[in-house]
């Protein structure tokens, strides 16, 4: 990895504030974001987020190769699941295994939107289909980990109420319903429609990321006690997933002919794993599920991991690939 872009990306001000967020939970300082805060932050970017995506589809429109990512996030999503439950059933029982293939089939906004962070600051630009692509890989892994428990035996009662509740919940979950919903006002209205706004939903974005991102060190800090009491296994697994995750993402991308940006972007979706979708949709689905190992995962190091190493080294092996 060049050392180069690991050190922007470390001395990046969103990333500074989250490693201050977890120093400060590590070294018991009382810092402490007011809990209606983040909510309001996560509100903030995903409307964000999706209003830029909107706003560029609006001039690109969709094109064959355009629906041909979508698709390929849409496989992602309903595919990676099966491999991470048959790993994780060498560790745990049906419930937790499940939950834990949804968690990784799903996908992190904040990567997401940290990701596109960083490649704005290398000025490398990214199609706004990819924030599509975010909205549509929320859903199908939750579908998908549930069905797998399922078909295991475990939790085995069908009860049309439930499924319905679950598709409800993992379709109109407020993230995926808000950003979906963004991504069409900036498709409907485009650049002109909106440039009112953009000193509002543009201009403060970096600023509500920091933030955000300082919130979510804290709550980084506090889950990794839940993970180390774990074991090894799921240290080694929650670094070990999204490398492989991403390594089969980037041979789609190079495959697809995306660009350098959309590609980043398109391996940071399948790199990245759920703290927020899922866990709302597994604790009416698997209550079984023990939500210290799933969220502690995803939260405690697979999103540490991604958004310190893995974002720079994910575009450091796609630049190195696209130029050979």
């Amino acid at each position: 990895m060049s050392i180069n872009k690991l050190t922007q990306n470390l001395l990046s001000a969103p990333i500074l504030f989250f490693m201050t967020g977890f120093l400060a939970r590590l070294m018991r300082s009382d810092l402490e974001v007011p809990s209606p805060l983040p909510k309001l932050f996560s509100l903030f970017l995903l409307t964000a987020i999706g209003l830029k995506g909107g706003v560029e589809l609006s001039d690109t429109g969709f094109s064959p190769h355009i629906l041909l990512t979508l698709g390929a996030a849409m496989m992602m999503a309903l595919l990676v699941p099966f491999w991470v439950f048959a790993l994780m059933r060498r560790k745990f029982d049906v419930s937790n295994s499940a939950a834990l293939a949804a968690t990784y089939g799903s996908v992190s906004a904040v990567t997401f939107i940290t990701a596109g962070a960083f490649l704005q600051k290398l000025q490398i630009p990214f199609g706004g289909h990819v924030v599509a692509a975010l909205a549509l890989m929320e859903s199908p892994a939750i579908i998908v980990g549930v069905f797998l428990a399922r078909r295991a035996g475990k939790n085995a009662t069908t009860e049309k109420t439930q499924w319905s509740q679950l598709l409800h919940e993992a379709c109109f979950n407020g993230s995926v319903f808000l950003l979906m919903a963004s991504l069409v006002i900036g498709l409907v209205l485009g650049a002109e429609r909106t440039a009112d706004i953009q000193p509002f939903f543009g201009g403060l974005f970096k600023g509500m990321l920091c933030l955000f991102l300082l919130d979510m060190g804290i709550v980084a800090a506090r889950r990794s006690r839940d993970l180390l009491s774990g074991g090894a296994f799921l240290i080694v697994a929650s670094v070990l997933i999204p490398l492989v995750n991403a390594a089969i993402a980037i041979v789609i991308a190079k495959v697809l002919g995306m660009s350098v940006g959309d590609a980043l972007m398109f391996t940071v979706l399948c790199a990245s794993a759920s703290y927020i979708a899922v866990p709302a949709a597994m604790s009416l689905a698997l209550p079984d599920a023990n939500p210290s190992i799933y969220v502690s995962m995803a939260l405690a190091l697979t999103f540490p991991f991604n958004v310190l190493i893995g974002i720079p080294l994910y575009l450091q092996i796609i630049q190195s690939l696209w130029s050979a």
